[in-house]
């Protein structure tokens, strides 16, 4: 295959590069915007879909980001390329402090007591997974269901976390619409005027080559003067 890895890349590789890129977030970061900006679409339509990857990206719906932002933007009429990039705002870096807001927001909002660390918040959302997959496999061998646990957690962190989530995400989301509308419409056009701009310096360019190579099509300075100084002469002797 062409674009075939020489190397190939472990797991443990993999998970690393995806926690912590070769270049580092700030690189990843400013790749993701060229790449956002140089994308072949309508400003408005662009600009919709990171509104939509960056509000899925405040939610709880971990592993389904990029469905939901595809799916969104989709129905925004947004370009989904956009929001799957822009779904690049929950990271990471980022994440401890989306879940920790979230969460908090939720639960003052629901009336909910106490305060929740991004650590206890990620052990929550680690326990319940581990709780659904064995009552999962409990249809299949002789262990007992228990989902008491899980209710316990909807309610205590996943219900708060997606009502918070949603609030912050629609703020961040409307905000990174409103921020990058312009930006890329003027990226857009100062692209296009260089465009132009180097189209007509070739357009000039062929003249100029056009003119050397067949010197009879350009006009001759002079050659209207010259004849008609003749004419004169000749009209001149004729009344003599």
């Amino acid at each position: 295959m062409v674009f075939k890895r020489r190397n190939k890349r472990s797991w443990g590789r993999t998970i690393a590069e995806a926690l912590w890129p070769r270049g580092g977030w700030t690189r990843a970061a400013h790749y993701m915007k060229h790449r956002l900006r140089r994308l072949p679409d309508a400003p408005h339509r662009i600009a919709r879909g990171i509104f939509a990857g960056v509000l899925i990206s405040f939610t709880p719906l971990f592993g389904l980001h990029f469905a939901g932002a595809a799916f969104l933007a989709w129905i925004m009429r947004g370009n989904i390329l956009a929001s799957l990039m822009a779904t690049f705002v929950g990271n990471p870096i980022t994440f401890p402090f989306i879940a920790a807001g979230g969460v908090e927001l939720g639960n003052w909002l629901l009336g909910h007591p106490g305060v929740m660390s991004p650590l206890e918040i990620f052990s929550d959302f680690g326990q319940a997974g581990a709780e659904f997959w064995r009552n999962i496999t409990s249809l299949f061998n002789d262990e007992v269901a228990h989902w008491d646990r899980l209710h316990r957690f909807f309610l205590r962190v996943y219900l708060p976390f997606l009502v918070g989530g949603m609030i912050w995400g629609l703020v961040c989301g409307i905000a990174s619409y409103y921020i990058s509308l312009p930006v890329i419409l003027a990226y857009q056009n100062r692209r296009k005027k260089k465009l132009r701009d180097r189209l007509a310096k070739r357009v000039a360019v062929l003249k100029g080559e056009q003119a050397k190579a067949d010197p009879g099509m350009a006009p001759k300075s002079g050659s209207k003067t010259e004849t008609g100084g003749t004419s004169r002469d000749d009209a001149a002797e004729n009344k003599g």
